[in-house]
């Protein structure tokens, strides 16, 4: 016997819409580079996405540990955007800024997302676990 799923508030299903669009995106403009736009080589460093797309499901599943997951893989594609704009000319470089705008967008949505998941504290529960200072007379 199962339960039936619980549907997730409003804000966190735009969250999500808005991380896989994200996501989408950055895979897109990355098999574009590769294969179209500003090619290096046989294409074979379209694959650059696939970590990208194993992350899909967890994230239309609202997993959690699958968006701290991408908020980590994402410094990859912010690194690696950075490289080639600074290193390469051309419609390279731009896509590479592409490429780190698309990333860091991904990044903080997915921290969004984690946030608006995460219980909240109230203000009380934070001042008991502040550590109490020690008077000694």
């Amino acid at each position: 016997m199962s339960l039936p799923p619980v549907q997730a508030p409003p804000a966190v299903r735009r969250a999500r819409a808005l991380v896989v669009l994200t996501l989408l995106a950055l895979v897109a403009l990355g098999l574009a580079w590769e294969l179209v736009l500003a090619p290096t080589g046989r294409g074979s460093w379209a694959l650059k996405v696939l970590p990208l797309l194993l992350l899909l499901p967890g994230l239309l599943r609202h997993r959690l540990y699958t968006y701290r997951a991408a908020s980590l893989l994402v410094w990859l594609y912010i690194t690696e955007g950075l490289v080639r704009a600074t290193s390469e000319g051309g419609r390279a470089q731009a896509l590479a800024a592409a490429e780190v705008v698309l990333a860091l967008l991904l990044f903080v949505l997915c921290v969004h997302y984690i946030l608006l998941r995460l219980p909240r504290r109230r203000k009380n529960d934070a001042a008991k676990l502040a550590p109490v200072p020690d008077h000694e007379a």
